[in-house]
């Protein structure tokens, strides 16, 4: 994610000047610590849980590792170790809890579904033909369907269960959302987190430059821009929906994350919450289970990350814990 930092300053800027809603004194901080990550290049930028195991997995943008954190461990342990299966980045990550599979996308080629219990790839899909593309998160229906954005060819990608059983093929855009987009500066990054309804009706996807949350109907392919009240989602990167209609959303640059009540058709979104704080280490996204919210500190600013100009040096790499989110 190298351009975010020089296209998205004053957004984050004054996203995080106007986003006091909720805002918490440095003194009563709703962050913490969950667990660490070991190792002094890790740059995460992914994270997902299993919710039968409460197993946590988080992915570095840096290498393609992806960590495991068991319940109640202070640090996470290498589950895939860099370079498996020729995996450059780890970004998107999602866990299918219910097949016990965990998804892993590489921005630089494409997807895999690996088993939850040893590690092993049961599949991989990569971009067809040539030329840049970005492949960011995913989501994952009830029936076991993906679906993932690239922040560059602003398309939507869908892998469906028939496919994984074939064990490999070709990523393919399902919806294409370029000419739907708000303009943006040439080279923007535009889709970037994606999340699903409980009953898989429908996608929302966030284009991080315009701020604008768009709809995509599953049965009849309707591309719609949800209507946003109270804010927008400038710098928005990772989303969480919830079965209540609870969206949580991390916002990279300012250091914000925000809370949206999306309206039963998911037409619509209010924004609720908003956190900013400095500790959050430049959030990547998040997952909320078991009454508690982890988000990435991710870190992209600091040596070794990739924004620029950077920062100093990095610190220990670590998965928050926020409250009131």
């Amino acid at each position: 994610m190298p351009e975010l930092s020089k296209i998205l300053p004053a957004a984050a800027l004054t996203l995080a000047a106007t986003l006091t809603l909720g805002a918490a004194p440095a003194a009563s901080s709703p962050v913490s610590t969950a667990f660490t990550l070991p190792g002094a290049r890790v740059f995460p930028e992914g994270i997902a849980s299993d919710a039968r195991t409460g197993t946590v997995y988080v992915g570095s943008y840096a290498d393609g590792t992806v960590y495991r954190a068991r319940p109640g461990a202070r640090t996470a342990e290498v589950f895939l170790p860099s370079g498996t299966d020729g995996r450059r980045t780890a970004n998107g990550l999602r866990v299918d809890a219910a097949r016990g599979r965990l998804w892993v996308t590489d921005s630089t080629s494409g997807v895999s579904v690996y088993d939850t219990a040893s590690g092993v790839r049961l599949a991989h899909f990569e971009v067809a033909g040539d030329g840049p593309r970005f492949v960011n998160d995913l989501t994952l229906t009830p029936d076991g369907t993906a679906y993932l954005t690239d922040s560059v060819r602003a398309v939507v990608y869908r892998v469906t269960p028939a496919q994984v059983r074939a064990g490999s093929g070709a990523l393919t855009p399902a919806y294409d959302l370029s000419g739907h987009l708000t303009p943006s500066p040439a080279g923007s990054y535009t889709l970037n987190g994606i999340t699903s309804d409980p009953a898989g009706r429908y996608l929302l996807v966030v284009d991080m430059t315009a701020g604008d949350l768009h709809r995509v109907d599953l049965r009849t392919g309707e591309l719609g821009r949800v209507a946003l009240t109270g804010g927008d989602l400038k710098a928005a990167d990772g989303l969480d929906l919830s079965p209540a209609g609870v969206l949580r959303v991390a916002h990279n640059l300012p250091n914000t994350l925000t809370r949206w009540q999306v309206g039963a058709d998911g037409r619509r979104a209010r924004l609720v919450h908003g956190i900013t704080d400095a500790s959050l280490q430049i959030p990547t996204t998040l997952t909320h289970t078991a009454g508690r919210t982890l988000v990435v500190r991710s870190q992209f600013d600091k040596d070794g990350g990739p924004f620029t100009p950077s920062t100093g040096a990095p610190g220990t790499f670590t998965v928050a814990s926020v409250r009131g989110l």
